[in-house]
């Protein structure tokens, strides 16, 4: 089963959707710019360049993601950008009023980081006879893989609110804390069980046209 088909959405409907999350993230960055927040345009702006990623595959080196997989990263960004900004009115943004929201973005964004690396474990092994992965080890390394880019994020935030702190610069990214960080390990390590168990489902068309784009492969 194709992610496409359990979604349940058309292409097309899939498409408008990425689109309208698109329109919502320019939407965030014009609201940061407005309101003179470094951190909302930032984080959104990032987003915004993110969504077009699949497009620039597709132009430059001919890798046509499902519209589902592109629904999927606009998504993981789209609410992580909302997350800093919120509903107009409200008094805090979703980062900070919904307790469960940091968890939610952090689980979202793992699975892109893990499906990343699935799909390209997966592409070697059926590239070429001269490696092979099992399964097991495949499952593994997806939680390694994920749970070590989430460490070097949260190096990253700690070391972005540091100098933030000294400058007296605005922080762009958010500490709130050591239980906060081990809980933000906790659910990208969720994301990446969730691609370990169902990758082999929704990503295998996807770890064709990478093979495809290694070249012919064989025993070495």
């Amino acid at each position: 089963m194709k992610l496409r088909d359990r979604i349940g959405l058309s292409d097309r409907q899939q498409r408008i959707v990425t689109q309208v999350m698109q329109y919502g993230l320019f939407g965030m960055i014009t609201v940061g710019f407005y309101e003179g927040s470094v951190g909302v345009m930032v984080n959104a702006g990032v987003g915004f360049v993110i969504t077009y990623v699949p497009a620039l595959l597709e132009r430059d080196y001919d890798i046509n993601l499902d519209p589902a997989l592109v629904l999927w990263i606009t998504l993981a960004v789209f609410l992580h950008g909302f997350g800093t900004v919120g509903l107009p009115g409200a008094e805090a943004h979703p980062y900070r009023s919904i307790w469960w929201w940091d968890h939610m973005t952090h689980t979202f964004s793992a699975s892109l980081v893990a499906g990343a690396g699935y799909v390209t474990v997966r592409a070697l092994d059926e590239h070429t006879d001269a490696v092979r992965f099992p399964p097991q080890f495949t499952f593994v390394f997806i939680l390694l893989f994920t749970m070590s880019f989430g460490v070097f994020w949260e190096v990253i935030e700690f070391a972005i609110a540091l100098i933030a702190e000294a400058t007296g610069a605005p922080s762009v990214l958010t500490q709130y804390g050591l239980e906060d960080t081990m809980k933000d390990l906790l659910f990208d390590t969720l994301g990446g069980i969730v691609v370990g168990i169902w990758g082999t489902a929704y990503l295998t068309g996807l770890t064709e046209i990478l093979t495809e784009r290694l070249g012919p492969g064989g025993s070495e």
